[in-house]
């Protein structure tokens, strides 16, 4: 490669990194400011000059589940789990995301909810196995998870063994709850939690 081949290749791949910084930096003081929606467009800018990033992934994520937007949200955050399967964080945030299209109904088919849900339950869990049963936030929205998927298929209830498979869900969203008051039993919205779940499976007996 001739000295000016050469000049030309580093001038690029400066420009690019410098491009991408920029971008980045902008994003990210955009983001502190609360203006998530003028994060994302920065954001998108580095991402798409320097694939795979994780530092510009991890707030791209984050800045669309701030705007509402779940679904780019969790593929975003499906690409940093990618690349980082230790990233507890991006399991919860894209079990989030799962669980607040799961509860809009507008956002997602019918038939598409029991999906979400599922999924949702499922990432709590990858995010509370990596990091500790002790984070109370994990359970907490594992529980609710669990809690809103049994109300869910409580509607559709006809059979017997419908109804215990419903119940089960409720009781493993009781289980999590437990577990948080174990390590917080002060907890009065928790408290309050248990009671309306013990209520929704007496209503089924």
């Amino acid at each position: 490669m001739t000295y000016l081949k050469q000049a030309v290749l580093l001038l690029f791949v400066f420009s690019s990194a410098t491009s991408y910084a920029q971008s980045y930096n902008v994003g990210m003081q955009t983001m502190m400011k609360g203006d998530f929606k003028g994060a994302v467009g920065q954001l998108e800018k580095a991402d798409a000059k320097t694939p795979n990033n994780l530092k510009v992934l991890n707030l791209l994520a984050y800045a669309y589940f701030q705007c509402g937007d779940y679904e780019n949200s969790i593929a975003t955050y499906t690409r940093v789990i990618a690349l980082k399967p230790t990233d507890y964080s991006a399991y919860y945030y894209r079990g989030k995301g799962r669980q607040n299209i799961a509860n809009d109904p507008k956002e997602s088919l019918n038939t598409m909810r029991e999906n979400f849900y599922l999924s949702a339950i499922k990432d709590f869990t990858k995010a509370i196995e990596i990091n500790g049963e002790e984070d109370s936030q994990l359970l907490q929205n594992r529980g609710i998870t669990y809690k809103d998927y049994a109300i869910f298929k409580s509607y559709k209830v006809k059979k017997a063994v419908e109804k215990t498979a419903v119940i089960a869900l409720f009781n493993n969203s009781i289980s999590d709850f437990q577990k948080i008051l174990i390590i917080q039993p002060q907890r009065k919205d928790i408290l309050n939690l248990v009671d309306y779940v013990k209520a929704q499976i007496a209503s089924l007996k």
